[in-house]
């Protein structure tokens, strides 16, 4: 089987010839890997199954700000610290100010530069998503605000309600113009979970996000796609109502905060899982035969039947050992 059909038969519930598995770096990671392995291209024989097209322009550094970059709806990131994402240090709307902001062009042509390259790199061999990083609450709160925007949740329910819709709206366009390309699936970004729960609550959560998802993913299926959302934290309480609004994968199922197995016995046959492998826990902390037999365990166990795509449980941090990333990644190779 090709990488391609591995995740088709996976996520169809079948037992593909082998588990397909996805394995991402941040940057400190990568370079450390590179060093590791004395090869700067060492990402093209990993054998990743799913090709992840992202959506969006490039930010920019702000001029005379050392390390502070701009995205293109004008949120400035301070990425001093974390070179792979920062942390927001400006606000863009308030309450009175948000029919005044414009949002970013939702096909413009510069956004989906990516996906032709891509796509013929790939051929028929990867399985091909396109992906919107920050979608709904993520979106909301980098452009309001976190405790802004979960105060109003309470408050000023027409602020938020309004601001949602708009996101919304741009996110259907980029989703419109992204499905008119040769693509598998659609994977949107939005963390609701911290390590112990929702972050505004399951009602707050089904009240503001869950019936716009609805029609997201809806767009989605529509076109006989995929739907992949990734979703950090502890979320494992939504699992029914995700199902029931249409992800057909779940990531980066995070072993820290939910019963890995539990899941796939109580869920895993109306939704697939995407991740599973610690990044907080073994591949920092761990020892070699620790990570072997974790990625075996997780084949074994979630990966029965289908209805998995093993992976880290997030973009390698950069606390992770180097031996323990190889080690991982040789025990998903011996397949």
């Amino acid at each position: 089987m090709t990488p391609r059909q591995r995740v088709q038969a996976s996520l169809d519930h079948h037992q593909p010839d082998a588990t397909p598995y996805h394995v991402t770096f941040t940057e400190p990671v990568r370079e450390a890997m590179r060093e590791y392995y004395g090869k700067p291209d060492f990402e093209t024989a990993l054998g990743n199954c799913l090709e992840i097209i992202r959506t969006g322009q490039p930010m920019t550094e702000v001029p005379g700000k050392p390390g502070i970059w701009q995205d293109e709806f004008g949120v400035q990131w301070d990425r001093t610290i974390d070179s792979d994402i920062g942390t927001v240090c400006n606000q863009l709307i308030r309450p009175e100010t948000l029919r005044e902001y414009r949002f970013p062009d939702p096909e413009a042509a510069v956004r989906f530069d990516r996906f032709p390259i891509a796509l013929t790199a790939s051929g028929d061999q990867r399985f091909a998503v396109g992906t919107i990083g920050f979608t709904l609450f993520e979106r909301a709160w980098t452009l309001a605000g976190m405790e802004n925007v979960l105060a109003a949740m309470i408050d000023d329910k027409g602020f938020v309600n309004e601001l949602l819709d708009r996101i919304l709206d741009f996110d259907l366009g980029v989703t419109r113009k992204a499905l008119s390309y040769d693509i598998d699936g659609m994977r949107f970004g939005d963390d609701w979970g911290q390590q112990r729960g929702v972050l505004m609550g399951p009602a707050l959560w089904r009240e503001f996000i869950k019936p716009r998802i609805a029609k997201l993913y809806g767009l989605v299926h529509a076109a006989g796609k995929r739907v992949f959302i990734h979703c950090c934290g502890k979320v494992d309480e939504l699992f029914p109502d995700m199902i029931e609004v249409g992800v057909d994968v779940f990531n980066p199922f995070q072993p820290e905060v939910m019963d890995v197995e539990e899941m796939k016995r109580r869920h895993g046959e109306r939704i697939s899982f995407f991740g599973g492998i610690s990044t907080q826990r073994t591949l920092p902390y761990g020892t070699v035969d620790q990570v072997k037999e974790e990625v075996r365990w997780l084949i074994r166990t979630v990966g029965r039947r289908g209805g998995y795509i093993a992976a880290p449980a997030h973009d390698i941090p950069k606390d992770a050992k180097p031996w323990n990333v190889a080690a991982m990644v040789e025990a998903l190779q011996a397949q």
